[in-house]
């Protein structure tokens, strides 16, 4: 026989025996310290308890990463019922269509003395050999929850779900580290989740397969669906952005393009260029700037534009960009350059984000063009018009504006207010004052502190806009750079409105569109893992229905076999049904003072309270214990009683003692608000939870988080039995308890009240959860 012959037969006879060697060599009960009789409980407990301690970012050790993928990987086969029962039989679970990592180091060591070339054996799915162009992007929930979530509202992000031994994975490979290199550049955001090792996140984006790509932004997530070329992802992005972001300029209506600045208050940027269709780059800076600056694409190729290039003496053959302020006649900057760069245009319009005199129409625009003094050598002063709308007051205003355009000095910002839109802080400033009223002002001002303390000093008299104004206002800024105690004056004032917040119908007409576009698509693309508690709902809605309609019918056809009654019999049934039903009606209607409605969350009420909640309803779960029941649901009720009239809020409350595995689970996807101990130790069972406070969105899978106020707060005394009892009927409730126990476990759902106002107003910070646990 041949030498290489017998090389290769030796090789096919020890191709099984290594394949069959390796899997007993990665058990994970072993890793997981459990017996091959657990319960899948013991399983969760033993993978919490070391992913906690193993998990990279807290613990130190070289080998921590490593320990703890393989800590996921056993929880991974032995919490599917499929892959364990594999495990078991096997010794494999089922999943492996290659070499494991021993496998194929094991091969690797054998293969070397036969001289093969390594690309023969190479399998790239291996997690292994998997690329690390992908390192820089991959995600974590706390750094998705904390950074991404907030920076999708300045920038779309287009995100792939990966996994280890994913063969689609391997097959868009290429093409996606083409696009996100292209798109990165441009200014989009990159961002990658292994699925293996980012269980957590990879559920609550929404992932069950991989790969999966996805869109994010304005904190919304959108799905990939199309096939994975360069195009189609370009195009994905492309449209995740708003369509009014951009606005195609010609010579019919850039007149009035740039004359808008008064309305948006807000500069203009005109972009020049022979391309037909807006560069995406352009898009994304327009989103990215849409808060500040208003944008306008002009196609120089295009007829109708001619008038526009002459005006302004564009260069068709290089792509120029213009930004207008208050003269719309002449551009305030340009800029020109063959190719447009990302950090080119960022520097531009960085410099460029205001007018040169803005309109102060928030109290963020406020911060931003007035900001606190950091330090005696960073002053910056605010020199502030007062003034109105209208034909009256415009020569006061041409004056301010050009004495602000003449100004050279970094530390002064000219802004201007309409007193009638913002009157709590003109007369907070003129002290309602009668010389200035129906007439303008100018305040210097200093900001202080967040608090909305200023220093500041008024002109003596009105401002006309006369020079004789001009040279006043002059001499006290040249007295201000060298004597700042020149600002005399001290006051507070409040938050400015927001005046072009959009009005409440149109934002809710915009979550509805919204709503339905995100339904219509899921249900487009057969999503209906997603779409099942919709379609739950919708069944369960029809067959009340018309179970309501059958029980009708034959209800009316059994009352018309029946002998009508008297007529006095009849007129007496029908006053004393109205009577009736005019209690009933009252009485659900109108709630009795000081009487909440409280339930207990149950494992049978627990499905139609939670889990199936209406889209926009609540339930607001207090916890606590059979020995802290009384006082805290006394405490509760005086506290939510004002929110009562809200339909969309539920009350319930959940007994400790009974449910603390429950809580604790919740309560883990809320660490940095309160960490939870490692449930192992000595004191856990002892963790005082009564008092806290959770409101729970069902549909939306988010709670927020109440945690009680200690005995020695501020304030602490307030909501004592007194005020309690003042509330309650003394006959329907009896005798409250008034210990000095009692009142300190009261005081634990101190200020609630405010917390729950911050809870209607949606500025509370909400703690995402994969799915509603089962309450045992």
């Amino acid at each position: 026989m041949e030498p290489g012959r017998a090389g290769w037969l030796l090789l096919l006879l020890l191709l099984p025996a290594l394949g069959a060697a390796a899997p007993g060599e990665f058990d994970p009960y072993r890793v997981l310290g459990v017996g091959r009789s657990s319960s899948q409980a013991d399983i969760k407990k033993a993978y919490k308890r070391l992913a906690r301690e193993w998990h990279p970012d807290k613990n130190k050790d070289p080998g921590a990463e490593d320990k703890f993928i393989q800590i996921s990987k056993a929880y991974e086969i032995l919490s599917n019922e499929e892959k364990r029962a594999n495990f078991d039989r096997y010794g494999d679970a089922g999943e492996s269509q290659g070499f494991s990592q021993q496998q194929h180091r094991q091969f690797h060591r054998f293969h070397d003395g036969f001289y093969f070339d390594e690309s023969f054996f190479h399998f790239p799915f291996n997690s292994e050999r998997r690329d690390t162009s992908d390192e820089k992007y991959l995600l974590h929930f706390s750094h998705y929850i904390n950074e991404i979530v907030p920076d999708s509202f300045k920038k779309p992000y287009l995100i792939k779900i990966t996994s280890d031994w994913c063969f689609s994975c391997i097959h868009i490979e290429p093409v996606w580290k083409e696009v996100a290199q292209e798109l990165e550049a441009l200014g989009a955001g990159i961002g990658v989740v292994h699925a293996g090792y980012e269980r957590r996140l990879a559920h609550h984006l929404g992932a069950h397969s991989t790969p999966t790509l996805l869109g994010l932004i304005n904190g919304k997530i959108t799905f990939f669906h199309n096939a994975v070329i360069r195009e189609n992802l370009w195009q994905f992005v492309e449209n995740l952005l708003p369509g009014n972001l951009v606005e195609k300029i010609t010579d019919k209506n850039y007149l009035r393009f740039l004359s808008d600045w008064r309305k948006d208050n807000k500069p203009h940027v005109l972009l020049f260029d022979h391309m037909p269709i807006v560069p995406l780059l352009y898009k994304l800076t327009a989103f990215a700037y849409r808060d500040y600056l208003s944008f306008g694409y002009v196609y120089v190729g295009l007829r109708g534009t001619e008038e526009l290039s002459s005006q302004y003496n564009i260069n068709v053959y290089t792509p120029t960009m213009m930004v207008f302020k208050e003269h719309i006649d002449r551009p305030a900057d340009v800029v020109q350059a063959r190719e447009m760069k990302k950090q080119l245009i960022d520097d531009f319009l960085s410099q460029n984000k205001f007018l040169m005199v803005a309109r102060l129409t928030s109290q963020r625009l406020f911060q931003e063009l007035c900001p606190v003094k950091k330090s005696h050598r960073q002053r910056k002063y605010c020199v502030v018009l007062l003034t109105g709308e209208g034909e009256k007051f415009a020569e006061a205003y041409e004056a301010f504006l050009t004495f602000a355009v003449a100004n050279t000095k970094d530390t002064l910002k000219f802004v201007y207010i309409y007193s009638d839109r913002q009157p709590e802080f003109a007369n907070t400033l003129l002290m309602d004052e009668e010389k200035y009223h129906g007439r303008s002002a100018v305040v210097i001002l200093e900001r202080r502190n967040n608090a909305g303390k200023v220093a500041y000093k008024a002109l003596e008299e009105a401002w006309q806009g006369s020079k004789e104004d001009s040279f006043i206002l002059l001499d006290l800024l040249d007295q201000l750079r060298t004597d700042p105690g020149l600002l005399s004056s001290e006051t507070v004032v409040p938050d400015l409105n927001d005046e072009l917040a959009p009005m409440f119908l149109i934002r809710w007409f915009y979550s509805t569109l919204d709503y339905i576009s995100d339904c219509w698509d899921s249900l487009f693309h057969s999503n209906w893992r997603e779409m099942m508690p919709l379609l739950s709902l919708l069944f369960s809605a029809l067959f009340i229905l018309f179970g309501t309609v059958i029980v009708q019918a034959f209800s009316d056809s059994s009352d018309t076999r029946d002998a009508p009654p008297s007529g006095k019999e009849e007129t007496a049934a029908k006053t004393e049904k109205n009577d009736t039903s005019f209690s009933k009606e009252s009485n659900s209607r109108i709630p009795k003072k000081g009487f909440v409605e409280v339930t207990e969350l149950t494992d049978i009420n627990y499905t139609s309270n939670l889990v199936r909640l209406r889209p926009g309803h609540m339930n607001v779960v207090l916890i606590l214990s059979n020995s802290t029941k009384t006082p805290l649901l006394q405490k509760f009720a005086l506290e939510v009683y004002t929110f009562t009239g809200s339909s969309s809020l539920h009350f319930s409350f959940l007994s400790l003692d009974k449910h603390r595995e429950w809580l604790e689970y919740l309560l883990e996807f809320a660490q940095d608000a309160a960490p939870i101990p490692n449930q192992y130790d000595k004191h856990f069972l002892e963790r005082d939870y009564t008092g806290y406070v959770l409101a729970l969105n069902g549909h939306k899978k988010y709670f927020c988080l109440f945690k009680p106020h200690r005995s020695g707060d501020e304030g602490g005394t307030l909501g004592s039995c007194e005020d309690y009892n003042a509330l309650q009927h003394a006959e329907a409730r009896g005798k409250s308890s008034c210990s000095p126990g009692s009142r300190s476990i009261k005081n634990k759902l101190h200020k609630l009240s405010f917390w729950m106002e911050r809870l209607l107003e949606g500025s509370l910070q909400r703690f995402y959860i994969p799915s509603w646990p089962t309450l045992d």
